[in-house]
C-alpha cells in the first residue's frame, strides 16, 4: 500500500545545508511534497534537476521569496496556502495540510546601511528572524489544524551572546555590529522565538530547534570578511567542522521518534546537536529576554 505524502514547507533549501536536507530526503522511500520559498527560482530549480529522484513519489515546488522584504513573505504564505487548496472549492473542500515548516534560511551581513524597505533593524536580523516569525504566523491556523512540527534551525553561535539585553542595539540598522556579532544575535532572537511558538502552541504543534554544528561551506560566509572565512579560521574551531551533506541532523529532527516530546513543558523547546545529542534548553537557562517582533 503506497504511503501517503508528507507535506514539507521551507526556507533557506536553494543552497547548502537546506538544499542537502530536501535533496536527503528525495531519495527515501516515504513521499513528499515539497513547497519552498526561494530567492532565484530559476537558479534552485536548475539545481535540483540535477538531483535524480523519484517524480512518481514526489513533488517540489518552488515560489519566489525574499525574506528582507515582508511583502513577499506574505505574498509566499498565501501562495503555499493556494496550492494547499485553502479557500478553493466555495470554503468547503478540504485542504491538506503540513506536516513540517523547515525555517532554515540565514545570512550573515554586518549591520551597515539602512535597513529593507525603510526598516529600523538590519538585514539580517530581518532575513534570519523576523520575516520567518512573520511566516509563521501568517501560516499559524493551517499549521495548528495539522498538528505540524516546526523546526526552527539554530546554531551553537547564540552561546557567543554575554548579554541579551544588547540585542535590540546590535540589531538596528546601521548599528556598525560586524558580521560575527549580528549573526549570533539574530540566531538568538530567532530561538528565543521558537520559544515563543513552543509555548504558544502548545497542544497544537511540536517545536524543535536543531543545531547542525560548523558547517563552513553553507554560504553564510558571503557577508563576512576574508578573515573569517573558513580558510583563515583557527584549526581549534575547524577541528570540528562539518560538510553540508553531514548535517542531516536537521532531517532528523523532523522524525517525531528521533526528538522526544515526553520533557512536557511548553518552556523547554529542544536544541538538537549533531550527530546525536538532544538538550532540552530551558527559558529560565537562556536568561530570557522578551524578544522584539516589531519590523
Amino acid at each position: 500500500m503506497a504511503s501517503i505524502a508528507k507535506t514539507i514547507v521551507a526556507t533557506g533549501a536553494s543552497s547548502g545545508l537546506g538544499f542537502e536536507v530536501i535533496k536527503h530526503l528525495l531519495a527515501q522511500p516515504q513521499p513528499y511534497k515539497f513547497i519552498l520559498g526561494v530567492r532565484d527560482v530559476p537558479t534552485t530549480q536548475a539545481a535540483y534537476n540535477r538531483v535524480q529522484y523519484d517524480k512518481s513519489q514526489h513533488t517540489l515546488t518552488l515560489l519566489p521569496l525574499e525574506l528582507s522584504d515582508l511583502r513577499t513573505v506574505k505574498t509566499f504564505a498565501g501562495q503555499v496556502l493556494k496550492k494547499l487548496g485553502e479557500g478553493e472549492g466555495g470554503g468547503n473542500a478540504p485542504s491538506e495540510g503540513i506536516d513540517y515548516l523547515m525555517l532554515n534560511a540565514a545570512r550573515s551581513h554586518a549591520a551597515e546601511g539602512l535597513g529593507p524597505n525603510g526598516s529600523k533593524w538590519c538585514e539580517t536580523y530581518v532575513v534570519n528572524h523576523l520575516s520567518q516569525h512573520y511566516l509563521v504566523h501568517l501560516l499559524r491556523d493551517k499549521l495548528a489544524a495539522s498538528a505540524s512540527r516546526l523546526v526552527f534551525v539554530s546554531s551553537g553561535a547564540v552561546n557567543m551572546v554575554k548579554d541579551p539585553s544588547t540585542l535590540s542595539t546590535i540589531l538596528l540598522a546601521n548599528s556598525g555590529a560586524a558580521p560575527m556579532t549580528v549573526y549570533p544575535a539574530s540566531k538568538l532572537a530567532a530561538l528565543y522565538g521558537a520559544h515563543w511558538w513552543r509555548r504558544e502552541l502548545t497542544g497544537k504543534c511540536t517545536v524543535v530547534a536543531v543545531s547542525p554544528g560548523l558547517i563552513p561551506d553553507t554560504g553564510l560566509s558571503r557577508g563576512m570578511p576574508d578573515a573569517m572565512s573558513k580558510n583563515n579560521l583557527p584549526p581549534e574551531v575547524m577541528k570540528d567542522a562539518k560538510s553540508v551533506s553531514e548535517g542531516e541532523c536537521i532531517s532528523r529532527s523532523m522524525n517525531t521518534n528521533s526528538v522526544t516530546s515526553s520533557f512536557g513543558s511548553p518552556n523547554r523547546v529542544f536544541l538538537v546537536h549533531s550527530p546525536s545529542t538532544t538538550l532540552p534548553i530551558s527559558t529560565a537557562q537562556m536568561k530570557r529576554r522578551s524578544p522584539v517582533h516589531s519590523p
